[in-house]
């Protein structure tokens, strides 16, 4: 017997670094040499210090590179640099995209959740992985960001989906805790560990039990 909306779950899945993989160390050079400025990787950077305002889009694509670089940066110049950090934020786990095309093909529900900016999200337009999802969030659209609590509570509202029905992929202990503490099943993404045995073991793992 085919099952009811009401006893499919949501599985939501965080892109970053989950469902794409981190930019290798060229990518980051190829940045580097773009935008003059080395080491943007670390945690540090101008690159990461502005990155929760650009991905809540409180800032807008030229402003956002010029605090990058410490000078102004124009349209053009700032376009080159957000497609090439579309790029390398681009490259797909092809073990995530497995698990994904596998619940699809069972019938489950699937949604993404990302700290994302606006340019980005517009790269991404029409990729292939969007296809396998039905919903997507994007903080730069919501004009929030993970680990806020109600970024959560606009996936629920929007998925009309109580937390318990919900299970949650994510990279950041934060954003897992967060959506936790509202009852949903969070999941802290391993990228050595067999996701399909650890959505299937963690459904039996109420998430209290897990903080």
């Amino acid at each position: 017997m085919a099952r009811t909306d009401s006893t499919r779950r949501w599985y939501l899945f965080d892109y970053g670094n989950v469902i794409s993989t981190a930019p290798t160390p060229e990518d980051w050079d190829r940045l580097a040499e773009a935008t003059g400025v080395d080491r943007l990787q670390d945690r540090g950077s101008s690159y990461w210090r502005h990155r929760v305002a650009y991905d809540a889009g409180s800032l807008t694509s030229d402003e956002y590179w010029s605090l990058v670089q410490g000078r102004r940066v124009s349209p053009a110049r700032s376009a080159w640099f957000d497609v090439l950090d579309a790029h390398q934020w681009s490259h797909l786990n092809v073990e995530v995209l497995d698990v994904l095309e596998d619940l699809e093909a069972r019938g489950e529900r699937l949604a993404v959740l990302s700290n994302m900016p606006a340019a980005m999200v517009l790269q991404f337009a029409g990729a292939p992985w969007t296809r396998l999802v039905g919903h997507s969030f994007f903080s730069s659209s919501l004009r929030l960001v993970k680990p806020a609590p109600a970024i959560f509570e606009h996936v629920l509202a929007d998925l009309q989906a109580a937390p318990g029905q919900v299970t949650f992929v994510d990279d950041s202990p934060a954003n897992v805790a967060a959506a936790r503490s509202l009852g949903i099943h969070g999941l802290l993404f391993d990228p050595s560990s067999d996701l399909s045995r650890v959505l299937a073991q963690g459904l039996a793992v109420s998430p209290a039990s897990r903080d």
